[in-house]
């Protein structure tokens, strides 16, 4: 009787949860336009969005226009009932985002903060953090909590931050950092963030490998609706991956490491420490600019093509390149099919669409899901 009891339970909660999010990824809806598309029945469609009402998810958007029949009453989500803040930490700054429940970006702010290990640090942090959000009018009630994004080795398993050269941490716990906040903070590597928030948007693509070159390189795997962590939460780390042995030493001890290859810095420092005027430069043909650019993407031609064999799936690239390299892609695509033995051309490497800040959105984003999760 229990466990009949749990299923009744578990089936209404699943309703729920699909009737929400139906509503969530609609302008506005009606009763009979959910349970047609749900394949749910009326009544029951009706009686879960009278709760979401009474809860404060939805609201009532007056009515439907006219078919011919009596106007459906119009449904619709109230986006701003709860939401996110999205941090992403990196060695000189810091990202702040703020989205609402339907994953739309409110605010972002990029602010100057070297990082540091230390009580003065996270409590500035918090301050800067109490800042943006009264800018913002977000009042402490609907933050639902903090996402935070950084480049390391984030275990889940082991709430620690197992490892972040960039930062020079070892084995700090979650609980650490969360206890100078005022809200709850949820941890994620800033690469699988980017893919989050890529994966969140980009409906069209099921599975995808996102490449993140910024000023370290890494990776995150997208599988259906999921990010794909591995044992030991390590899993697309490509930027240790060697594409030339015995090449350039890497900050790891290694060498020919990808990140020493195609990080944003090998670009940016060209163009005195801005990846933009590299770009600007290198489309105006500046001889220098268009060699570097040739030589740059011959190497990241190798890593895609290796990540192709692997995973065969569509690679996203993101991070700081990724957010400059649209009118590029035809190059990077070109090398990558003059060395793909199977398909003729290199469309299955995509341009990232959230060109900035995307760690910081996909950071909020996994907040967002958190909660929806339970509704």
């Amino acid at each position: 009787m229990a466990d009949k009891k749990s299923t009744n339970m578990e089936i209404k909660k699943n309703n729920r949860n699909r009737v929400y999010r139906y509503i969530r990824e609609s302008d506005v809806t009606s009763n009979p336009d959910i349970s047609y598309d749900l394949k749910i029945s009326l009544p029951t469609v009706t009686q879960n969005t009278k709760e979401l009402i009474e809860k404060g998810l939805v609201r009532d958007a007056g009515k439907l226009k006219s078919t011919g029949g009596k106007r459906a009453a119009a449904l619709s989500a109230v986006s701003d009932f709860k939401l996110a803040v999205g941090l992403d930490i990196t060695r000189n700054h810091i990202s702040l985002v703020l989205a609402d429940l339907k994953g739309t970006l409110l605010k972002c702010d990029r602010m100057f903060l070297p990082f540091e290990h230390s009580e003065e640090y996270y409590l500035k942090l918090n301050a800067l953090l109490e800042d943006f959000l009264r800018e913002n009018k977000a009042e402490r009630q609907r933050i639902l909590g903090v996402g935070v994004s950084i480049p390391g080795i984030v275990n889940l398993k082991r709430e620690e931050i197992s490892y972040s050269h960039v930062l020079k941490l070892e084995a700090v716990p979650f609980a650490y950092i969360s206890g100078f906040f005022s809200y709850p903070c949820y941890f994620l590597n800033d690469a699988n963030a980017g893919a989050y928030a890529e994966g969140i948007y980009q409906k069209s693509i099921e599975r995808f490998f996102y490449l993140s070159l910024s000023s370290t390189v890494g990776g995150g795997i997208y599988d259906e609706s999921e990010l794909v962590q591995g044992k030991e939460y390590r899993c697309g780390e490509v930027g240790h991956m060697t594409i030339m042995p015995n090449g350039a030493p890497c900050y790891c001890g290694k060498n020919g490491c990808l990140d020493v290859y195609c990080s944003s810095a090998r670009l940016s420092e060209m163009a005195g420490g801005s990846l933009e005027r590299f770009f600007q430069r290198l489309e105006e043909g500046e001889a220098e600019f268009t060699e570097a650019w040739d030589t740059y993407t011959s190497y990241l031609s190798i890593a895609l093509d290796n990540i192709r064999m692997v995973l065969d799936c569509d690679i996203v690239i993101g991070g700081y390149v990724g957010g400059c390299i649209d009118k590029h892609m035809q190059d990077v695509r070109q090398k990558v099919a003059e060395r793909n033995i199977f398909e003729k051309g290199g469309a299955f490497v995509k341009p990232c669409v959230f060109k900035f800040e995307a760690a910081a959105l996909g950071a909020a984003l996994s907040v967002i899901e958190l909660y929806v999760a339970q509704i």
